[in-house]
């Protein structure tokens, strides 16, 4: 080996510093790329990865608007490992229906699921798929908020009318739903291409909220039958119709969450709030264990958080959504939709076949070329 003579070292000490900064950014395109650490924007897992109790909540709950709730549990809870997963109403159904049709035995999938369509927790619960729960939180609960203690209320949130104050002025905004009738069929036309409702074939929300509508006023297919005229857009959640509405793509959306526009208000969304006089549906976040739960006991832990008085004031505070307990009073022209067999009616395989080829015909008649 040559001698590490004095000229070697002193062209080492040179040009090593010369080189460094060359070779620096290609040995970190070389190396291999970190894990990512960012989540899927429907996701939000908090807690120690290896910990031996992992909670698995599945629920329709915007992520933005439910974040601070489950923040707040896992304050009370470090050691506890919860995984949420947001997911559309339907969805939520159907796999918990699926994962007991395939493995009937096998437990699997979420320890808590949550959505804003009752009627499909009531009909999960009355076909067998929830497990009851029983404690001082849900006893505490109203009757309507709680259904053979299989199905409970967490929250309420009105289904209102939200429009764009920058192209409606608040003075011509419809406050009932024959106002918004009226407005529909102005000569004027100022909602032709600019309404939106749910798609109640893709939402079960919107199915909901559509079918209890026809339940409650008689004019509702005349409502319906003006959306149809002026070219109603279709959204399949509230989310959806709220973006429609902050590009300016519509004016007015009929029956969308108050707790997602009161979250997109605090932000500076230029949205006004209707609650229409004539009746306002407050719909449930209901809650089931389902039977199949791998830990329904942290499952009924979150439950009893959500249900606790701490859990429902921070549902209020953090979620914009409104508590359950038998303080609350709804005002006048509000109407809580209470947990029962009373919102299976429409969930019969034949009534609901019906009222979906009434609701196409009407909102997509087939001379505006529009597939069903």
């Amino acid at each position: 080996m040559k001698a590490d003579t004095l000229p070697r070292r002193l062209a080492r000490a040179l040009f090593l510093p010369l080189l460094l900064p060359l070779l620096l950014p290609l040995a970190l395109t070389l190396a291999p790329p970190a894990r990512a650490q960012a989540e899927p924007p429907n996701t939000l897992a908090l807690g120690p990865d290896g910990s031996a109790n992992v909670l698995v909540v599945h629920a329709s709950n915007s992520l933005p608007v439910f974040r601070g709730v489950l923040e707040d549990f896992h304050r009370i809870h470090p050691a506890l490992r919860l995984e949420y997963t947001e997911l559309p109403t339907q969805a939520l159904y159907d796999g918990i229906v699926a994962r007991r049709r395939d493995a009937a035995s096998e437990k699997s999938g979420p320890d808590l699921v949550i959505s804003s369509a009752m009627d499909l927790q009531t009909k999960l619960a009355n076909d067998g798929y929830a497990l009851p729960h029983d404690s001082p939180e849900t006893r505490a609960l109203p009757a309507w908020a709680n259904w053979r203690d299989e199905v409970f209320s967490t929250g309420t949130d009105p289904i209102v009318m939200v429009y764009d104050t920058r192209r409606l002025d608040a003075a011509r905004a419809p406050r009932t739903r024959r106002a918004l009738l009226s407005l529909l069929q102005a000569p004027d036309r100022p909602l032709a291409g600019a309404v939106s409702t749910y798609d109640v074939g893709a939402s079960a929300i919107g199915y909901l909220a559509a079918t209890q509508d026809t339940r409650l006023d008689s004019m509702a297919p005349a409502l319906l039958a003006a959306l149809g005229q002026n070219g109603a857009a279709l959204y399949a959640s509230s989310d959806d119709a709220l973006d429609m509405l902050e590009r300016g793509d519509t004016t007015l959306a009929y029956n969308v969450l108050e707790s997602y526009t009161r979250h997109r208000i605090e932000r500076g969304a230029p949205l006004g709030i209707i609650y229409p006089r004539d009746y306002t549906l407050m719909l449930s976040r209901a809650a089931l264990i389902p039977r199949q739960a791998p830990r329904p006991d942290l499952g009924a832990m979150l439950l009893d958080y959500l249900l606790s008085p701490r859990g429902q004031h921070m549902i209020a505070q953090a979620s914009g959504m409104r508590p359950v307990g038998d303080s609350v009073v709804p005002a006048a022209g509000v109407r809580p939709l209470g947990l029962g067999v009373g919102l299976l009616v429409y969930q019969d395989t034949l009534k609901k076949r019906h009222f979906l080829d009434l609701w196409r015909a009407a909102v997509r008649p087939a001379s505006d070329g529009a597939k069903p």
